[in-house]
């Protein structure tokens, strides 16, 4: 019987990161520490059971023996991939400021997906912002000519941030994680990105980091999508034991965050994937398997098979899903009052 699975953190050592990770409860190396890959099936990072009959076991070599039983409909046969990867990222010091490619040209150009995501800020300090998409108007001559005369820096959207406020991050727009946040990423199984601004930082070896500007300048989306800031929570709540607000709802994942005071109950249908991260609290999740226990910092693959299960506690997680259509997606909201109008506000929607 297969059951909630959790991993081994893989943790990168970027010059940006910090030892921010340890308030998550991570045993950390030493050094700076800027990312824990929480679930990822890529070469750069392959997700190692860490609980049950399992342990030991990669993501991967499990999805050759029970594709169908982890993933439900997402599962294609001879499949060996994940579709989603979870992060935890340690912005003790700002990142570039980068673009990620979509499926199209990143499939023709570098053989994997595009990539996709999403964050959910868990931390900031005061006065931190992140880099969300370019002025409105700008086109990409201007850009390309500001970029060479290190001037890029006056065409980009900074917002402030605070903890619990989130970002859906698509295929084309320019962002960069600020200074001093602590956020939790969902996001398709890709490590795709084209850097166009590093802040002339160099590495140990002092060595500066490689740029991308020509395929940044390929694949940015000049024509709105770098404006799309408005954001719309439709919240909802179980049976007075949890509430729920909807993050993300696409054709790549979906994600709801879950504030739960009490036993809700959940059911991936035997067709669905579930992926819970646990970002404050803790308590249990329930199934025929067994009673598992989860607390901050946890993350936790629900398999499609196990239908039915409940979570216990007094927790707050994100759950990360990925729909199999955007019928699924507009019944189960409207079944919950929601109109056309209100699902079609949620970040991501417009991508399908």
């Amino acid at each position: 019987m297969i059951y909630p699975l959790k991993f081994i953190p893989i943790y990168k050592q970027y010059i940006w990161g910090g030892r921010n990770l340890l308030s998550l409860g991570k045993k950390l190396p030493e050094g700076i520490v800027a990312e824990s890959w929480e679930l990822c099936c890529h070469p750069d990072g392959m997700s190692i059971i860490s609980n049950g009959t399992y342990a030991g076991r990669t993501l991967q070599s499990l999805l050759e023996d029970y594709g169908h039983a982890v993933m439900g409909n997402t599962y294609k046969e001879g499949c060996k991939d994940f579709p989603l990867m979870v992060k935890f990222i340690d912005a003790n010091d700002k990142l570039s400021v980068q673009v990620h490619p979509d499926d199209v040209y990143a499939l023709e150009n570098e053989g994997e997906s595009g990539k996709n995501e999403m964050w959910y800020v868990l931390y900031a300090k005061p006065g931190a912002s992140l880099i969300y998409g370019l002025s409105p108007g700008v086109t990409k001559e201007v850009f390309k000519k500001a970029i060479s005369q290190s001037s890029a820096d006056k065409y980009l959207n900074s917002v402030k941030v605070k903890p619990g406020d989130f970002f859906y991050i698509p295929a084309g727009l320019v962002h960069a994680v600020g200074e001093g946040i602590l956020l939790a990423e969902i996001q398709q199984n890709s490590n795709l990105t084209y850097r166009i601004y590093d802040y002339n930082r160099v590495d140990s070896s002092g060595k500066r980091r490689a740029l991308h500007i020509e395929k940044a300048l390929d694949v940015i989306d000049f024509k709105g999508g770098n404006q799309k800031n408005a954001k719309r929570l439709l919240t909802y709540n179980i049976n007075g034991n949890a509430s729920v607000s909807v993050l993300a709802s696409g054709p790549y994942f979906c994600a709801e965050i879950y504030d739960i005071s009490a036993m809700i109950t959940q059911d991936t249908g035997g067709e669905q994937f579930h992926i819970y991260v646990f970002i404050s609290g803790s308590g249990s999740i329930n199934t025929d398997a067994g009673s598992f226990p989860v607390e901050k910092g946890d993350t936790v693959l629900v398999p499609s098979s196990i239908g039915s299960y409940s979570l216990k506690g007094n927790m707050k997680a994100i759950k990360a899903y990925k729909p199999s259509s955007k019928i699924e997606i507009y019944e189960s909201l409207m079944q919950k009052g929601f109109s056309k109008e209100e699902i079609d506000s949620v970040e991501g929607m417009y991508q399908f």
